[in-house]
């Protein structure tokens, strides 16, 4: 037999595909719901990127993929929530001669001289032989076979691990693994409206609320003159990002102009309030947009101590403002660094630090702990339906 090193890697014909381990513990109704998701996620985003594929097979536990692309195929799973890794495989039959045949096959192409290797068994059904017969039997044919390699056998720390995965009839086997993102599949959970500025936290927290299975509706709120047209395309940059992590749900995105809403607060508020006050305002229309979206809550990328506007007393204030939904905060722990290791893992930190012009309705001192009582004495000089309803009025909404 050629060795790895004078042939031309084959073609793996499968992928596996493996849940996130929370699915599995799910009782047998939600369970059903959630790989049903799983399966439309991963439909969606092959019919998406245009991978060809033959049959999408569900099992207890896992998917089984037919298709010639597996390596393409299993990065762009790797982006489904839900998934917690995928292998790209060559199937065969359970029985125990082409299990060895399929094996070596496998081996001989991945091993080069002087690698160490390790065999993985894992069966479901009832076979003829066990998972350390299965093991034992092809990890002799691999060092009988391929002798000319001087191969060791490495159980703790191999260079390649050829793993086998048998289940009733089939079997599968493979010898790399690609790490998927897990959490729940995008769509199990109801939508959250988020208020996404397109700085480095906020597509972060957004991006762990989808993580959790719910599907977003992002809104952007437009300080123009205060800002200007680069603050805009930051922040639609950073959902077109988010977007590519939801293949097959909308891509819209809720534009809604506040410039004037932030001069009324400069002329008539205290300047110290500014941010407190500008803020509770986007939650009052966030509210209004998620009645229209039917969505279950309000997700910022609040960090405690971030901002002057999100130390602990200011949240609380901040939160009043929301009477009808509740405030996520994903990142309230996240210090910056953590923050910025999802965004640079999530593709969002080169779109979040691109030139954009910064608010210049920045107070000079703004509050660290504002007197709720306060507050509601300088609201008292807005008329604050005429303001959200100007805003839902005025919103336009963009399709990515």
């Amino acid at each position: 037999m050629q060795n790895s090193q004078n042939t031309k890697l084959p073609t793996s014909d499968s992928i596996i595909v493996r849940y996130g381990g929370e699915i599995g513990i799910k009782g047998e109704w939600t369970r059903r719901i959630y790989e049903r998701r799983l399966r439309n996620n991963i439909e969606n985003v092959l019919n998406y990127n245009k991978i060809k594929y033959t049959n999408v097979i569900k099992k207890y536990g896992r998917i089984y993929l037919k298709t010639s692309i597996t390596k393409e195929a299993s990065l762009k799973l790797s982006k489904v929530f839900g998934i917690s890794s995928l292998s790209p495989a060559f199937e065969t039959t359970s029985k125990i001669s082409d299990v060895v045949t399929k094996s070596l096959f496998v081996a001989n192409s991945a091993l080069h001289r002087g690698n160490t290797f390790a065999v993985r068994c894992r069966r479901v059904g009832d076979h003829p032989y066990t998972s350390l017969d299965i093991c034992r039997e092809v990890g002799h044919q691999i060092l009988t076979k391929l002798s000319e390699l001087n191969l060791r056998v490495d159980l703790e720390n191999p260079d390649v691990e050829v793993g086998i995965e048998i289940r009733e009839d089939r079997a599968f086997i493979y010898t790399e693994t690609i790490k998927g993102v897990g959490g729940l599949p995008l769509g199990t959970q109801p939508k959250a409206v988020c208020l996404l500025s397109g700085g480095i936290d906020s597509p972060v927290a957004y991006w762990l609320i989808m993580k959790r299975g719910c599907p977003i509706v992002p809104i952007y709120f437009d300080n123009t003159s205060f800002t200007d047209e680069s603050t805009t395309e930051r922040a639609l940059n950073a959902a077109k990002v988010l977007f590519d992590w939801a293949i097959g749900f909308q891509r819209r995105m809720y534009v809604v102009p506040h410039g004037q809403t932030l001069t009324e607060l400069k002329e008539k508020c205290n300047e110290r309030l500014t941010c407190i006050l500008c803020k509770r305002m986007m939650y009052r229309v966030a509210e209004r947009i998620a009645d229209m979206e039917g969505a279950e809550g309000i997700v910022t990328g609040d960090a405690i101590g971030e901002q002057a506007s999100q130390t602990l007393r200011n949240l609380r204030v901040l939160t009043t403002a929301a009477v009808k939904y509740p405030i996520h905060r994903p990142l309230l722990g996240f210090d910056k660094t953590e923050t910025e290791q999802i965004a640079r893992k999530i593709g969002t930190y080169e779109v979040s630090t691109q030139r954009a012009k910064e608010c210049t309705a920045f107070p000079r001192k703004p509050t660290t702990s504002a007197d709720p009582q306060k507050l509601l004495e300088a609201e008292k000089e807005l008329n604050i339906e005429e303001i959200v309803e100007r805003s839902i009025n005025s919103l336009r909404i963009v399709n990515l």
